[in-house]
């Protein structure tokens, strides 16, 4: 279904597992210290489906969070004989050791983001007034930069709303990422924005659906494009930087 010069598109720092656990935890609106980890762990290995066959670089210890949330859940289903829990101690939580991790990585990833917004400030100072991050015209409101996580999930809830109209997809016409890189550029002129969903509006097949998702990824990382949420888990915008902004040159283009 992939293109053949799919990119294999590894995961940023704090893209791993216990940041996607996070992430779902949020979106879910659910108490950290007591996780509802039977749903919690279905859409863990939804996401973890979908990531594979977007081609990303889905590391071992996906899987092994992945086994761990099945043992924790395996536990959690079956009652405590009280003959093999008199090692334990009393009230003991098999969810208890997941928490402190994500707890840990929580303040971790925290102290990190601050640094970055540090060093943010600081370069925004550098920065001419037309190139600075964007803002919603209508509210002027600051914005959100929105991470891998709230792509993908964007991303599958679009596949699921469009699941049925899918269902009897042709062939792929054989478009090359580069093609359509090309393609979403031109959809977004320097300095103007879309809705994520604006992408894939001329998509029929799941197959042209995921080309565009990978190429956006890749625009991404190149940093020709940025993407940002008004609020935490809001509408996804598309944005096309300005000048000394635009990022890398594409792919193949020739030098400067």
């Amino acid at each position: 279904m992939l293109p053949e010069d799919a990119p294999r598109i590894r995961l940023p720092e704090f893209e791993g597992p216990l940041d996607l656990l996070l992430y779902l935890i949020k979106k879910n609106e659910v108490d950290i210290h007591d996780i509802p980890i039977a749903p919690i762990t279905r859409q863990y290995m939804e996401y973890l489906d979908l990531m594979k066959e977007l081609n990303l670089d889905v590391a071992g210890e996906f899987m092994v969070m992945a086994a761990t949330l099945i043992h924790i859940k395996s536990k959690m289903l079956v009652p405590v004989n009280p003959t093999e829990a008199e090692g334990e101690e009393e009230g003991e939580d098999p969810r208890d050791e997941l928490v402190r991790r994500l707890l840990e990585f929580q303040r971790y990833k925290e102290a990190a983001g601050l640094l970055h917004q540090k060093r943010e400030i600081r370069a925004a100072t550098w920065i001419r007034p037309d190139t600075a991050l964007p803002t919603f015209d209508d509210a002027g409101e600051e914005m959100i930069e929105a991470g891998l996580y709230d792509l993908i999930g964007a991303f599958k809830e679009l596949l699921e709303r469009r699941k049925t109209l899918l269902a009897h997809e042709v062939e792929h016409e054989g478009k090359s990422v580069e093609e359509r890189m090309e393609e979403l550029l031109d959809m977004l002129r320097e300095g103007q924005s879309l809705e994520f969903l604006e992408l894939f509006a001329s998509e029929e097949t799941k197959a042209g659906m995921i080309l565009t998702f990978l190429s956006l990824l890749e625009l991404i990382r190149l940093k020709r494009i940025k993407v940002y949420q008004r609020s935490l888990f809001g509408p996804i915008r598309v944005f096309r930087p300005l000048g000394p902004e635009a990022g890398a040159p594409m792919p193949g283009a020739p030098a400067a």
